[in-house]
């Protein structure tokens, strides 16, 4: 695969190459004589057929992890996350230790302590680290999802971009079963303070302790507004904002 440079820009085939536009740009790519069937049937194309396989179960879990969140996702997510969540999700892939190539997925790996590590942590808005806007300690109970903030003062506790005036902050709990696909998630009650707020004790309480058996997963959330004629609006529609799994279980 290659760029196109030049002012004129190619589409369409020409001598076996293919000249295409896509996210990146104007690209070139030699034209293939395989065809569907071959690839499905001739053993030459095993491992093609099984790297297939294990692709398609990786994307579809990527789908349900992000799907799952949404709720809590918005405004807080940047524009390679679904990139980024499949490539996670390609690691987690490759710790189910018992399946057999071409049957490798998520929903067992998933079980393994270093994948629930690699998941620990993640952070949807690669821009904006919740470590790096973040300086106040949280207290996490994993029994019951609460997240408690001791002692939080927004004005130094929590870095402020240019024209916030104020912070919103909230937690999820998720049970997502990777295996059956199904999930219960649930958000907990959003702290609103402004930056020049006193020193408070910020509780975040589930509405409830997700139901049925799965991965538990646990999510803290920063949210920037500005206020303007009493109303406060997204900060640069959430460029800002950040999003972490905080816990996995």
């Amino acid at each position: 695969m290659a760029r196109q440079t030049g002012l004129l820009k190619i589409k369409g085939t020409l001598d076996n190459v293919t000249f295409y536009q896509s996210k990146d740009g104007h690209m070139a790519k030699m034209k293939t004589s395989l065809d569907g069937d071959r690839i499905k049937n001739d053993p030459t194309f095993a491992r093609t057929r099984e790297n297939g396989s294990e692709f398609g179960s990786i994307a579809t879990s990527g789908k349900l992890f992000r799907d799952s969140l949404r709720n809590i996702t918005a405004n807080a997510a940047d524009k390679k996350l679904i990139t980024r969540v499949t490539q996670l999700m390609s690691k987690i892939k490759n710790l189910d230790l018992t399946s057999i190539r071409g049957a490798r997925n998520v929903g067992v790996g998933i079980g393994n302590t270093t994948a629930k590590a690699l998941l620990k942590g993640f952070e949807f808005n690669s821009t904006s680290i919740l470590a790096s806007i973040l300086y106040k300690p949280y207290a996490l109970n994993t029994t019951t999802g609460v997240i408690t903030i001791t002692g939080l003062v927004p004005a130094t506790d929590i870095v402020f971009p240019p024209g916030a005036t104020h912070v919103s902050i909230t937690g999820g709990y998720a049970n997502l079963n990777f295996v059956t696909g199904v999930v219960d998630f649930k958000l907990t009650n959003v702290t609103n303070l402004a930056v020049n707020a006193a020193s408070s004790v910020v509780t975040l309480t589930p509405t409830a302790v997700p139901a049925g058996t799965g991965t538990k997963i646990f999510l803290l959330k920063i949210e920037f507004f500005q206020l303007v004629n009493g109303v406060q609006y997204s900060l640069k529609n959430g460029s800002f904002n950040a999003l972490k799994v905080i816990e996995v279980l």
